[in-house]
């Protein structure tokens, strides 16, 4: 049985199909399209019709792609998404609000350094239940752009790995400068493409850190671009991922993952995606299992980062 917890994919008989949505940890009205729920209901009703070895691809159900803390392979990229939660702890305050909350990863860290913490994404049941003992923090369900929040208001705005999925993103740029209060800062990362490995079918684009200074620089006042790179031990996964990806993508030479639409992309890339950090785990599990945010670093050399992390002042 193939199973990608907190994901959109399982290959599997329906009986146990059936039994993983039983047990799944948030709600499934959270987690998938209303056409993946129709297709779970139209399982669990199959499931008492017919037995034996029938394997069922359940794909593009979820609405958007996931790193999970509690998935051992994901450490090397959880622990990278954590670096600027962690890096932005003790520069802010006030009222803040934070474009793309995901999961919640940061806000346990951060709200309490807040009068007020709104965290807006187009699901947050998992994020809510991590932080229900904050009272500070309000949550807004919503599609972006626009945000529906009002102008001049916050004196942080938090956005991490988002704009990279954003179709309008000049317009993206102005609503985070619109909500922020003068002189207020935003705090932004997104994938370094000239480090990126291979085609990302969920990102709209990628970014150079010129293309991006520049965007930003035609709406905030002042812009700073830093980056987030790793140590040895970071790199040192990073090359072993780069030479993985590269096994796999060799097999593509008709160059498909550049040609084919991204949502026909989706489907390949979850489960070799999937697959090739189980097999770096596998292969070397201590590298993966140490890796912690104190590897990852902030630099001054964007270009030759991870990702690009951007600070805008209004």
């Amino acid at each position: 049985m193939f199973h990608i917890k907190k994901r959109g994919w399982y290959l599997c008989q329906p009986q146990k199909l059936c039994l993983l949505i039983k047990n799944y940890p948030v709600p499934l009205a959270h987690t998938c399209t209303a056409q993946g729920i129709k297709l779970i209901h139209a399982l669990k009703l199959f499931q008492n019709k017919k037995k034996g070895l029938t394997f069922i691809a359940l794909m593009a159900l979820f609405k958007t792609e996931v790193t999970s803390e509690t998935i051992q392979s994901d450490n090397p990229i959880h622990q990278r998404l954590l670096k600027p939660y962690l890096y932005v702890a003790d520069k802010i305050a006030g009222v803040m609000a934070e474009i793309g909350c995901g999961d919640g990863r940061g806000i346990e860290l951060l709200a309490p350094k807040s009068s007020r913490y709104v965290a807006l994404d187009k699901s947050t049941a998992i994020a809510q239940k991590r932080v229900k003992a904050l009272k500070n923090v309000a949550f807004i369900e919503t599609h972006i752009p626009p945000i529906p929040l009002a102008d001049n208001t916050f004196d942080v705005v938090l956005c991490f790995q988002v704009i990279e999925h954003i179709v309008d993103d000049t317009t993206f740029l102005e609503e985070l400068h619109r909500i922020l209060k003068p002189g207020g800062k935003l705090y932004l990362t997104t994938p370094n493409i000239d480090l990126t490995l291979t085609r990302n079918p969920w990102h709209i684009r990628e970014y150079k850190a010129a293309e991006l200074t520049e965007l930003a620089a035609s709406i905030f006042g002042e812009v700073e671009m830093l980056g987030i790179t790793g140590n040895e031990k970071v790199m040192t996964y990073y090359e072993q991922n780069k030479q993985s990806v590269a096994r796999i993508t060799r097999w593509d030479v008709l160059d498909l993952q550049h040609r084919l639409p991204s949502g026909i992309l989706k489907v390949p890339y979850e489960i070799m995606n999937r697959l090739n950090r189980n097999r770096l785990s596998k292969q070397n599990q201590g590298l993966v299992q140490q890796l912690s945010h104190e590897d990852y670093l902030i630099s001054q050399n964007p270009a030759t980062s991870l990702d690009l992390f951007l600070v805008g002042t209004k």
